[in-house]
């Protein structure tokens, strides 16, 4: 069996599973980071990171993610208006972005929205549902709270997901 491990990714990185799906993670807190990033590894996908949008933009250049999880509280440039200039290129506005934060007033929500994010999820993350609701996001999500949908599945009731997903369209 062919692991990957060796192998190159489409971004030129060593490729650590065999799952073709990248997700960047963008946030400055390299606690968030290496939690999120662990996370998201343990589930097969290839995870790059960033701590700034000027890295994010770097990044951008010679990759496209599936998915960007934004942190919404970046330092220079926010993340808000970071989804907003993304939205706004032809060359990336297909990505996925969903805001990763720490605000969760009813708000907060309304302006991710408004900015271009195609979902939300609250800080602190739920590691058990985490996989699970990027899933979601990168299959399009049948509906618009991946951790509601999960939490209906009778194979997935004991984990008792959060209400911190959701997804806008």
């Amino acid at each position: 069996m062919n692991s990957g491990i060796g192998k190159r990714s489409d971004c030129g990185l060593p490729r650590r599973t065999t799952n073709t799906e990248c997700i960047l993670v963008v946030d400055e807190n390299p606690t968030n980071v290496k939690l999120v990033s662990y996370v998201l590894e343990l589930e097969g996908y290839r995870v790059l990171t960033a701590s700034d949008a000027e890295e994010t933009q770097e990044i951008m250049k010679y990759c496209q993610p599936n998915l960007i999880l934004m942190d919404i509280a970046l330092p220079g440039i926010d993340g808000l208006t970071l989804t907003r200039q993304l939205k706004a290129d032809a060359r990336t506005q297909h990505i996925i972005v969903v805001a990763l934060t720490a605000f969760a007033m009813k708000g907060d929500e309304r302006k991710a929205v408004d900015a271009g994010c195609d979902g939300y999820i609250t800080k602190p993350i739920d590691t058990r549902s985490l996989g699970y609701v990027i899933a979601e996001f990168l299959a399009g999500g049948q509906t618009r709270n991946p951790a509601e949908k999960m939490k209906n599945s009778s194979l997935l009731k004991p984990l008792n997901p959060p209400d911190s997903a959701r997804r806008v369209n």
